[in-house]
């Protein structure tokens, strides 16, 4: 596995482990598409492999600083990032350069060459995105449950055009020439929306105002007294995870010593003991090796029964995602689906607070149901072994008094 595979891997389970559920527009979704647009850019302004691959190793850790929020995260992620780096032996000098390109995504500072204009560009690839309204409303959802950043829908339409046309400009070639004519059109897109909510707000009576701010008022409210709960519900869930990640571990690492003790009994068995059987004087020696050799073998059996994988379908219909019947958490029921099915999925399923804690919920009973699986063929090993050398040392000594 090549550094940036394992990137990706470190990336991906720092956000699942570490990332609050409420940043759903900052989270992998978002570090992916970021990465794919790098490297399109990449190739479009004809940059080397070596740098191509600088660029997406910023991409892929340039947002892993909101585990701990948004302020600063940039520095954060750029310490990660050397960190993960050194210790995976990458040159200095290129860890430098990927640490000063992940800075360089701060907003408001200007790139200083070609590859911060490129990862500059990449991150704010959104903008030209066709989808890009129904992302803005996953970052205005975010801030609201992150910060407490309430907008109203014309006040967050005449944000978005703002930042469009104000605030924001494309670098590359390719992002002139490719990007900015998407972007035009989300802009466009943007004012007729503006005109719309604008015709309604004059139509609106003083009345309706008033209930809207209430009910804003109430959601506020509603969402703050939920604010410790969830946070203590997120806690419970990480650390139950976690314990039932540490005791899968454990379920192995035992499997694996059983696996190495009755291998080497064989093995010993095979080469020093089995051979001189045939021999008059050593038949009786027979039926104790026997039974040893069978003891070890039904071991190895069970202990590698105790950590055998069950495959799984590794897909599912938009229909299960409707009727909430599969669990998006576990790897098994997606990993055959395409890139935009899954996408479209997490994001249905975050939107429905229920749907997620229930899948979590879901995920920690499946693991508890492996579990007892696990520790189940274990205690049936270890008996087997146990008995097994019980009984294998008694035949010995019994072969040897009656020899």
């Amino acid at each position: 596995m090549d550094v940036v595979e394992k990137a990706e891997s470190y990336v991906f389970n720092l956000f699942k482990d570490k990332l609050s559920p409420n940043y759903i527009y900052h989270n992998f979704n978002h570090t992916l598409r970021v990465v794919n647009n790098a490297g399109i850019i990449a190739r479009a302004e004809g940059v080397s492999k070596s740098d191509a691959q600088l660029l997406v190793l910023a991409a892929w850790f340039h947002d892993t600083g909101y585990i701990e929020g948004p302020e600063g995260h940039e520095y954060r992620s750029s310490i990660m990032a050397e960190n993960f780096l050194k210790e995976n032996a990458y040159p200095a000098d290129k860890i430098a350069t990927v640490t000063q390109l992940i800075k360089s995504t701060q907003l408001g500072l200007e790139p200083q060459n070609e590859l911060e204009k490129i990862i500059k560009d990449a991150d704010c690839s959104h903008f030209a995105d066709s989808n890009y309204m129904h992302l803005s409303e996953l970052l205005r959802e975010e801030w609201k449950k992150t910060q407490g950043r309430y907008f109203s829908d014309l006040e967050w339409a005449m944000g978005n055009r703002k930042v469009l046309l104000q605030n924001h400009h494309f670098f590359t070639d390719y992002g002139k020439t490719v990007l900015q004519p998407a972007k035009e059109a989300n802009i466009t897109e943007l004012q007729k929306m503006i005109e719309e909510l604008q015709m309604q707000a004059v139509e609106v009576s003083e009345d309706m105002k008033e209930k809207k701010e209430k009910k804003k008022k109430k959601e506020k409210e509603k969402h703050d007294k939920q604010e410790r709960p969830d946070r203590g519900i997120d806690t419970m869930f990480r650390v139950t995870l976690n314990n039932h990640t540490r005791l899968s571990e454990i379920a192995d690492s035992k499997a694996n010593i059983l696996l190495s003790v009755n291998a080497i009994i064989i093995s010993i068995a095979l080469s020093s003991l089995i051979p001189k059987l045939d021999a008059p004087a050593n038949a009786h020696l027979i039926i104790p090796t026997f039974i040893m050799m069978l003891f070890s073998t039904t071991s190895i059996v069970f202990a590698i029964l105790s950590t055998r994988p069950k495959v799984t379908t590794g897909t599912f219909t938009r229909k299960d995602i409707e009727d909430r019947k599969v669990n998006l958490l576990f790897f098994g029921n997606f990993y055959k689906m395409p890139m935009e099915e899954y996408e479209w999925a997490i994001n249905d399923m975050m939107k429905d607070r229920d749907y997620l804690y229930n899948a979590m919920i879901k995920d920690l009973y499946l693991l508890g149901k492996v579990l007892n699986r696990k520790y189940n063929l274990l205690r049936i090993t270890y008996n087997i072994f146990m008995f097994g050398i019980v009984i294998s040392v008694a035949a010995f000594v019994y072969a040897f008094m009656n020899m």
